[in-house]
Order: C-alpha cells, then sequence, then structure tokens
C-alpha cells in the first residue's frame, strides 16, 4: 500500500493512472500533477469514475522548478515520483527526488533542450549521489526503451550463453486519419527521427545519415513495412550490459507520406530548435509545429491498427547458433476502449506502471541509478500480460535481419 505521484499528463500519464489505480492494493493513493492542472482534473474525474478508485488528487507543478518538486513532494509523502511529461525535466525531478529521499522512474532518458541530443550520462552521473541517499532511480521504464531491455534480459536469461546480433523492431501499423500527426510529443519525436543514425558493430558506435539504411520487415498480424535503422537510448545500455553483443541496431518503420510531410518541415525550417525573432517574439520554430499539429493524447478515437515491437536476437546456446523473436502487438483500439488513448501511448504508460509495481512490493530492488535490464526479468514479464501487454515469442526462426 503506496502513494505515488505522477508527473505529466499527457497520454502516457494518462494511462499510467488508469493502470495504477486499476490496482490499489499496491497503489493507495495517487497524485497527479502538471504545469497544467485542468489536464490532471480531466484525467482524474475519468478514472474515478472507471476504475472506483477512492484515493484521488491532482496538483499544479512546474516539473523544471526544483523547489517546486520538492515542496510538492513533501507535501504529498509519495513513496516513488513515476515521470511522464519530458525528457527536459529528467534531471530536475531527480534532483528533487534526491532531495526528499524518494524514489524515482521515468521512460525516456535526459535531453537537454537546446541541442538535439540524447543519451544516459547525464542520469548515470546520479549513481553515488542516489546509492548514498539509500533510494533508486529506474530509467527508461516504457516499452523502447523499456520492455524491450527487458525482453533483452529474458534472451540473456533463458535462451542464450551469448548474445551476438540484436535487432529491436518498432512497427505502428495504425491509421489515425489525419494527413500527419505524432505518436507522442511532436517535439520529442521530430527531434528524435530526425537526427543522424547510429547503431554499434564491434565494439564502435557507426553513424549513418537519416534514414539512410533500410529494408522491408514482417510484422505479425500486419504484414511488410519498410523499416528505418534510427538511434534509440536502449542501445547505449544494451551494449554496455550484455558485453557479448556484436551489432546492436534499432529499427522503426515510418510511411512514404510520413516522410514526405518530415523531409518537407525540415527543408522550410519547422524542424529547427534555435530561436527565432518574430515580430519582437522569439519563438522556436519545432515548438511552434508542435502547437498546431494534432495532439497525440487525441488520436485515440477512430484510431484502427496495432502496434508491433520486439526484439529479434542471434546468438548462442549449448555450443550451437540460435535465433529467438520476442514481441507485443498492441490494438490501437483497445488501447482507447480501456483508457481513451492510443496504442502507443498505452505501450508506454502499461510498462511505466508495472515498473512502479516491481518497484514498490520489492520485486526490484537496489540502491542508485539502474537500466530496467539490470533486474530479473520474471517477475515484470508475468505481469505485463495481464497488465494488457500480452507477449509471444519463437525460436529457431528466419530473422529477415
Amino acid at each position: 500500500m503506496s502513494k505515488v505521484l505522477i508527473i505529466g499528463a499527457g497520454g502516457v500519464g494518462r494511462v499510467v493512472t488508469y493502470k495504477c489505480a486499476q490496482h490499489p492494493e499496491v497503489f493507495s493513493e495517487i497524485m497527479l500533477a502538471s504545469r497544467t492542472k485542468s489536464k490532471c482534473d480531466d484525467i482524474i474525474n475519468d478514472v474515478a469514475k472507471d476504475t472506483g478508485h477512492k484515493h484521488l488528487s491532482t496538483a499544479q507543478v512546474d516539473a523544471e522548478n526544483v523547489p517546486e518538486l520538492v515542496a510538492l513532494i513533501r507535501s504529498f509523502g509519495p513513496e516513488l515520483v513515476i515521470h511522464v511529461a519530458l525528457p527536459y525535466q529528467d534531471l530536475t525531478i531527480m534532483d528533487a527526488c534526491l532531495e526528499t529521499g524518494v524514489h524515482y522512474l521515468d521512460t525516456a532518458n535526459y535531453e537537454p533542450k537546446d541541442e538535439a541530443k540524447f543519451e544516459y550520462s547525464w542520469q548515470w552521473a546520479y549513481q553515488d549521489r542516489f546509492k548514498e541517499k539509500g533510494i533508486m532511480a529506474v530509467l527508461g521504464c516504457g516499452f523502447d526503451p523499456g520492455v524491450t531491455s527487458i525482453f533483452t534480459a529474458r534472451a540473456a536469461k533463458h535462451h542464450f550463453d551469448e548474445i551476438h546480433y540484436l535487432d529491436i523492431v518498432d512497427c505502428n501499423g495504425g491509421d489515425h486519419g489525419k494527413a500527419f500527426a505524432t505518436n507522442f510529443n511532436p517535439e520529442i519525436n521530430i527531434r528524435e527521427i530526425t537526427q543522424k543514425g547510429r547503431y554499434y558493430e564491434n565494439g564502435k558506435w557507426v553513424e549513418t545519415e537519416p534514414h539512410e539504411i533500410s529494408k522491408m520487415l514482417n510484422y505479425p498480424n500486419i504484414g511488410a513495412k519498410n523499416s528505418y535503422v534510427i538511434y534509440h537510448e536502449e542501445l547505449e545500455s544494451l551494449v554496455k550490459n550484455f558485453p557479448t553483443i556484436k551489432r546492436a541496431r534499432f529499427w522503426m518503420t515510418f510511411g512514404d507520406e510520413y516522410l514526405t510531410h518530415l523531409r518537407v518541415i525540415q527543408n522550410i525550417g519547422m524542424a529547427s530548435i534555435e530561436p527565432i525573432n518574430y515580430k519582437g517574439m522569439e519563438i522556436v520554430p519545432l515548438q511552434f509545429l508542435k502547437a498546431v499539429l494534432p495532439d497525440p493524447g487525441e488520436l485515440g478515437d477512430n484510431y484502427v491498427g496495432e502496434t508491433s515491437i520486439g526484439c529479434r536476437i542471434r546468438g548462442i546456446k549449448d555450443g550451437k547458433e540460435k535465433t529467438y523473436y520476442i514481441w507485443n502487438n498492441c490494438s490501437h483500439q483497445a488501447a482507447f476502449d480501456e483508457t481513451g488513448t492510443q496504442g502507443v501511448s498505452y505501450t508506454t504508460g502499461v510498462p511505466a506502471m508495472t515498473g512502479a509495481m516491481m518497484m514498490l512490493t520489492g520485486e526490484w530492488s537496489g540502491k542508485g541509478v539502474f537500466n530496467v535490464e539490470e533486474f530479473n526479468p520474471d517477475p515484470f514479464l508475468e505481469k505485463l500480460g495481464p497488465h494488457g501487454l500480452p507477449w509471444q515469442e519463437e525460436t529457431g526462426i528466419d530473422l529477415e535481419l
């Protein structure tokens, strides 16, 4: 029976709040906080009506203001802060957790506002301070990063003596009917996918031009989709924690129309994060674009199709080469029917709640800063299916990679 503070009232925050409220035996009191309290109130009203949880509350907080965060944490007294707002805010929330002695969990690693770059170094630097404080920070507990890393840990524990080749494959086979929209925060999404690609091979990072490497891959229940190598943060921690890996890549599907829109956005400067002066006001083009694009949290209605995300792994077991594929498919419509938001938010929010449950029940424990693959994958994956994200696995198959 634990108090939990959820920061962030977007699509993922809605899912996390719903899923926590479904388990009052673990999450006895839930507070949802964000910069805009009215968004929190709307979510909490829906959650209370649908789940019957009796101890729900909301608050306003600026997640970039450490004193505000500290004051809120001290007044509410949670055991854990679940951060599902913006990656820019990871460090301020970690600072507040350090000051108050409260555990921390997030779904995406830190990136600075003024640079299109993300890596774990900033958060890993908190290791000694969290350890000395006797508290735990769990990084990247969404789906990718998150479940994909836990899938890899399962493979290492149960299926391989050595993992040699890891390919994380992420397909959104859904259709939301919009001319152009991103499935999570547009500012973060567009920054992520317009960066140069990067993959790990033979102890080195290999850089590519954006979307330079592509391959047609088949996804369960979806079919063939053109998939592109991009850089994704879990590669950084996975090659560190599984040193037998010879090559690690991340593939994501994009439709031709999506890529055409993306090229136009870049060509006309709307993907820029450099401030410009417009009629005496300083604006960031990408932040303005975010304001006019569809809200990802409102894409669920009439969103059809599925996501399919998993790991395709090749390695050695008992001296012989082995192939292994583990994945989850998630229906956008089923996610919307349950929580009022689409499958991409759902596949991030469910693992965040499940990871929080692992921390609060003691299945995952420790002092310091951890990536999810450092914990026992079994109790997490035992809960993931019943929580709404069933997974499947196959061995001895053609991985197509």
